[in-house]
């Protein structure tokens, strides 16, 4: 076995390794390792917008999990996307940007102790690495690396849609990213001038790959962390072990190895390290080195229920790509304009509101689109319609990620447990009814809107909980796997400079977990740029700590 040495190790180039391995990599003196499990992002289906469809549930991009049969889904499986591939889930999801509310930040700084987590704190983080398409203000970035531009297209169903929300008492916004993302209106999205923008494209090139100090390597993947005692008796990661085209080999990391693998990654790569529930890691023949009872538990994800409405006398993309000469315009329009169909990101129109009157903050959020399908990945109708997904955005249901096996090439199992509270049952009635209150609304009754699913005979409590159950999805942000807290919080994994815990009361030297497992609670909303976030944190303080040391 060959052995390589570095100064960071960075496991997963997805969201938060490509970020990171920029910032690190800035100083030259430091010779920083990219790990990636997947391959380069050179598939031409990656950087076309509408390309999702085309990466998600493929082997080149997507690792293929799906959940274990679910309780809150009537015993149904989900097909669990993640990205597989350079630049990560960035290179196959949704593209939109939106970081959350305000109080969700302040809530993890409640939770953790740490004010540094407050909405005020954080917002800096946001605003490093944004390039914002109407330039600096108090509460967006310019210059950075992180495009954030408008849609290159617009519905008219969608905008009756967005009438109708205000018409139903949902305000009219154009930034859902103020700290209170209550309102209506288009989504932005991570994309420059019509092509997806990934965190590969935005952090790594051109930069990191003219930099002698860095080092790139895809299709490896990390089977365990190597973990030893140092001279005064603390845990300290002293490398990865990594599964190569070229064979097994070990590298070693002089400051830090950091875990960028994503909710489900991570704490697979912990457990397969002896970092867990001593229990949990016994029960698949791995002795455990830190006891950890929190690695894997805490899974939180937003669940979307999914309503279809027939329309008439209006276009949408299932009457306009019904027909080849309907498909040739599309693709000539993108061609030529890099606008359209194809510029599209999965969700055009959001709304965030109130499930009921009672509740003290917008808590569902919605994912508007010009179309219907069955199922992600089925063909569009041949009816005109318009499909309204709301989901729950503070989830009470909390889930697992755990090994099946001391193989690290065996997936993990993952058990969402979508719906196992009554307040997420009552959550989901109560959005149906929201959905057919704005579907009631004068803006669109020119279209004649009609329910087609789930149906308008499903109305009392029971039946709507019921039958989400049947149709939600998720919409794949799961985080909180390796949640941080307190030193002395039991199911903490991370502490607030996310380094791991070693269950003595410290911290594992030279490891931190930077990706979405660390967040305490789900954001409100997508969450791809609130991991950025966390990656642009994480890498002031791994730069302070390696000048501290010197």
């Amino acid at each position: 076995m060959s052995t390589t040495n570095f100064d960071y190790i960075i496991v997963g180039a997805g969201t938060a390794g490509c970020l990171l391995a920029n910032r690190l990599s800035a100083d030259p003196s430091k010779r920083v390792l990219l790990i990636e499990a997947g391959q380069k992002d050179d598939y031409h289906w990656i950087h076309i917008p509408v390309g999702y469809l085309y990466c998600i549930g493929n082997p080149r991009t997507d690792w293929l999990y799906t959940t274990a049969p679910d309780a809150g889904l009537n015993g149904r499986s989900l097909r669990y996307p993640r990205g597989k591939v350079l630049g990560g889930c960035s290179s196959i999801n949704g593209m939109i940007y939106m970081r959350g509310q305000a109080r969700d930040y302040d809530q993890w700084a409640q939770l953790t102790g740490d004010e540094r987590w407050r909405w005020d704190n954080c917002l800096p983080f946001f605003k490093q690495h944004e390039d914002h398409h109407l330039g600096r203000t108090d509460l967006h970035g310019a210059g950075g690396e992180w495009r954030v531009e408008r849609q290159r297209l617009r519905w008219d169903v969608l905008d009756a849609f967005a009438q109708a929300a205000v018409q139903a008492g949902i305000p009219a916004t154009d930034d859902f990213n103020r700290g209170s993302n209550e309102g209506v209106g288009y989504f932005e999205v991570n994309q420059r001038s019509g092509w997806r923008w990934n965190t590969a494209k935005a952090f790594l090139r051109p930069t990191c790959y003219g930099r002698p100090n860095f080092e790139l390597w895809t299709g490896a993947q990390v089977a365990k962390l190597l973990l030893s005692a140092d001279a005064n008796g603390q845990t300290r990661c002293t490398g990865v072990q990594v599964s190569t085209p070229q064979g097994m080999v070990t590298s070693l990391a002089a400051q830090s190895v950091v875990l960028s693998a994503g909710a489900i990654g991570t704490p697979q790569i912990l457990e397969l390290s002896g970092i867990g529930s001593a229990a949990q890691l016994q029960s698949v023949g791995i002795t455990p080195t830190i006891d950890l009872p929190g690695v894997g538990n805490n899974l939180q994800d937003h669940l979307q229920i999914r309503s279809v409405f027939k329309v008439k006398g209006v276009t949408t993309l299932n009457t306009l790509a019904n027909s080849w000469w309907g498909k040739a315009k599309i693709g000539m329009e993108y061609v030529f304009k890099r606008s359209g169909p194809m510029s599209m990101a999965p969700s055009q129109l959001g709304a965030f509101t109130r499930s009921s009157p009672d509740q003290p903050y917008p808590n569902i959020e919605y994912h508007v689109q010009p179309l219907s399908l069955d199922a992600f990945g089925e063909p569009l109708h041949s009816f005109p319609a318009f499909t309204a997904s709301v989901c729950n955005l503070n989830p009470t249901s909390r889930g697992s990620v755990h090994i099946t096996s001391a193989q690290f090439g065996d997936a993990p199992k993952i058990a969402p447990n979508y719906l196992s509270t009554p307040e997420d049952r009552q959550v989901a009635a109560d959005s149906l009814r929201v959905t057919r209150a704005i579907a009631e609304q004068p803006a669109l009754a020119k279209y004649q809107p009609e329910e087609w699913k789930p149906g308008v005979q499903y109305q009392s409590d029971e039946d709507l909980a019921r039958l989400a159950g049947d149709i939600a999805t998720t919409i794949f942000h799961p985080v909180g796997t390796a949640r941080m807290g307190k030193l002395d919080d039991p199911l903490a994994v991370v502490d607030t400079e996310l380094r791991v815990h070693d269950g003595r009361g410290g911290v594992v030297r030279g490891l931190r977990v930077v990706d979405a497992s660390v967040m305490p609670t789900i954001t409100s909303g997508n969450t791809n740029s609130p991991t950025l976030m966390l990656a642009e944190k994480a890498a002031t303080w791994l730069v302070q700590e390696a000048l501290s040391a010197s």
